[in-house]
């Protein structure tokens, strides 16, 4: 990966002007990801109620990503030690080939619940004989972003028996182009609600966006080649895959495994990662609750991993704009599109996937990530400088020992040192 190769062993300082150089960012661009006051009170303000200051994690830079054949920067915004690191070294081995990646249109399904209908056949056929007219309706909600691609594209109805009576679902499929659409979903239900009450002779209720987005999903693979991975962790994943799409309580934590990476490209980029949590655990329980990822060998014996989620993200928007750090990161990231977005999270998911199962089938998943904690750790226990977070990171890693009790005891003796 030439410039960024042992990216990990440079300071923070000498990593934020070496990607500031490659992706020519501005002292601005640079100064919101390392004023611890980024984000502006007045803006925050607006964003959100009641704010009293801004919460505020780590950023840092997984690398070795290789997309479709392009080398991209991803930003990860998380608190857990050892995602980004996991997610650099799983993409490192899958190169030079890296990661192929697609994703669908940027297809928001959008509900209304409409209530108190008397005759329900004649209420769908109604529908279905007027579907241009509601959708011409429904354009009319839309014409301010038509030039963006946006668009309602077609919508269908369908009759459910409840305790409460029978209703009807109408679901809309509307194009949001790159952003996350729900505020332009939610705004062209309400518009189209009352043509609808007139042809169905009921009343509209809930009128939301989904956050199942199964027509905006996307999809990444990777080979990981047993001469460089090994055997045993290729056997150690292929298990650890058959865990999880038997057992439920394993099936759930594999799934956060992949969330810890997609989540955290969510967050750098100012996008709304519970809607693409909600989204990605109900696909998954589509049916019954199975593993994001599938993994298989070759005929080489080498092991291929892929992974197929919704993703509902954006690179436009008003909470992206309002974010100080989420247009750098996307700057940093250099994606075009809420569909090139997709296609890199999808990657990365798959990649964290790939670290944790291998990590789990092999040496345990322990190992890498407390070694990594144990900073943590030292500077809870009251390390200032890097000498002594490091030294007493060594030691508690020596000894297996990750108390914070212990940690203090060991700070003491390096101080005395």
């Amino acid at each position: 990966m030439g410039k960024f190769s042992g990216f990990y062993r440079l300071s923070p300082e000498e990593r934020l002007r070496l990607v500031k150089q490659e992706r020519s960012l501005t002292g601005d661009e640079t100064k919101v990801l390392t004023d611890s006051g980024a984000l502006e009170m007045g803006k925050a303000d607006r964003a959100i109620e009641n704010v009293i200051g801004a919460v505020h994690l780590p950023l840092g830079i997984a690398t070795n990503f290789v997309i479709n054949g392009k080398e991209t920067l991803v930003p990860m915004a998380v608190e857990e030690p050892s995602v980004v690191a996991a997610a650099s070294r799983a993409a490192k081995q899958t190169l030079p080939d890296g990661f192929k990646a697609e994703a669908d249109e940027s297809i928001m399904i959008g509900q209304v619940q409409i209530t108190g209908i008397e005759d329900i056949n004649t209420s769908l056929k109604n529908l279905e004989v007027n579907k241009k007219e509601v959708l011409n309706k429904a354009s009319e909600y839309m014409k301010h972003v038509e030039q963006y691609g946006c668009g309602a594209r077609d919508f269908g109805a369908k009759a459910v028996q409840t305790d409460r009576g029978a209703m009807i679902i109408v679901n809309f499929h509307i194009n949001v182009g790159n952003a996350q659409g729900a505020n332009m979903v939610n705004t062209t239900l309400e518009g189209v609600s009352p043509i609808l009450e007139q042809l169905t002779e009921g009343k509209a209720k809930l009128r939301i966006v989904s956050n199942l987005a199964s027509e905006r999903k996307a999809k990444a693979s990777a080979v990981w080649k047993k001469e460089l991975v090994g055997k045993a962790a290729i056997e150690g994943v292929l298990d650890a895959h058959e865990f999880a799409k038997r057992d439920i309580y394993r099936c759930s934590t594999h799934n956060k495994g992949i969330m810890n990476g997609i989540d955290a490209v969510a967050v750098a980029t100012g996008n709304d990662w519970r809607s693409v949590e909600a989204g990605a655990h109900t696909f998954a329980a589509m049916g019954r609750y199975q593993p994001l990822t599938h993994y298989y060998k070759n005929e080489n014996g080498d092991l291929v991993g892929e992974i197929e989620l919704p993703l509902a993200v954006a690179t436009v928007g008003p909470a992206i704009s309002s974010s100080p750090t989420a247009g750098t990161s996307l700057k940093i990231m250099d994606v075009g599109s809420s569909q090139e977005l997709a296609m890199v999270m999808a990657s990365v998911g798959l990649a964290n996937n790939f670290a944790a199962l291998s990590a789990l089938g092999t040496v345990g998943i322990q190992k890498g990530h407390m070694k990594l904690h144990a900073r943590n750790i030292a500077a809870y226990a009251g390390a200032r400088t890097n000498q002594e977070i490091d030294r007493v990171a060594e030691i508690l890693t020596e000894e297996k020992n990750f108390n914070v009790e212990r940690a203090k005891e060991v700070l003491e003796r390096v101080r005395e040192e």
